[in-house]
């Protein structure tokens, strides 16, 4: 029995657009690996290694450039695209609706990626959280506190937070406060602070430190030491001239006074 012609030129027609429809899918695979890989490298280049900036957007390019194949091939074989992308944005309009809260931490998470307000192993205070910044995620930030504990922080949250990045600059200020007696010799006890400071190498010649009378307390002087020093370099500084100073007030005899109240009893009247 003969086959029909329309048969076959239906068969015909499909297998076509079968093949075509295979060429396409096969071709976008390619070019969308290649756009991600070629954008990871361009960003990797720009960016001096922000590997995690390079990699999210390299697989957000792929994951579009697919999405768009896919859409190309099924208008291939005559599916209203046009129906479909009104489908897909309604789809993802009521996700996104859906998951408000994790859509802006992956928001907050492309501008901390994007502006880097710090960078991997800063020293930062977010939120009353402090720590070195171990990861930078779409969704959270991992922050490793001073004991090694991991803190997981919603990228939303620190995104609307002040920062306070440590690290953010080559230099910071050490603020000391070292306290005398009333009866000590405060010009002594400055000179005395002042050769233990500069004599540290790590001290920083400029901006030049200040040595002043901050205050008068209540049982003691209070004296203000502001060196400066390479923020790599700043708890070694401070922890070396507290114990260096301690040492010296000890050997030239100057009192690191204890808190005193004066108590004054009054005297019963005579009977």
């Amino acid at each position: 029995m003969p086959i029909d012609q329309k048969y076959i030129d239906m068969t015909f027609h499909y297998g076509q657009n079968a093949v075509i429809a295979i060429m396409i899918l096969c071709g976008g695979w390619w070019i969308s690996y290649w756009v991600s890989n070629l954008l990871k490298g361009r960003v990797m280049a720009i960016g001096k290694g922000d590997e995690t900036l390079a990699s999210v957007l390299a697989k957000v390019s792929r994951i579009a450039l697919m999405v768009l194949t896919v859409i190309i091939v099924l208008g291939q074989f005559g599916v209203q695209t046009a129906s479909l992308v009104a489908l897909l944005g309604a789809a993802g309009l009521a996700i996104g609706l859906a998951l408000q809260g994790t859509l802006s931490n992956v928001a907050a998470g492309v501008m901390l990626l994007v502006l880097r307000p710090f960078k991997l192993g800063d020293i930062v205070d977010i939120d009353g959280i402090n720590g070195a910044v171990k990861d930078i995620g779409l969704f959270m930030t991992q922050i490793n506190t001073p004991d090694n504990v991991a803190v997981l922080v919603p990228n939303n949250r620190i995104w609307g937070a002040p920062i306070r990045n440590f690290a953010g600059n080559k230099t910071r200020r050490l603020d000391l406060v070292f306290s005398i007696a009333y009866e000590d010799d405060v010009d002594k006890a400055i000179q005395l602070i002042a050769d233990i400071v500069t004599a540290d190498a790590r001290t920083l010649k400029d901006p030049e430190p200040l040595f002043v009378v901050g205050q008068l307390g209540e049982s003691s002087v209070d004296l203000f030491i502001r060196p400066w020093v390479n923020h790599a370099d700043y708890w070694d500084l401070n922890f070396a001239l507290i114990k260096a100073v301690k040492q010296a007030f000890i050997k030239e005899g100057i009192t690191i006074p204890f808190p005193q109240r004066v108590v004054h009893m009054p005297v019963a009247a005579a009977g």
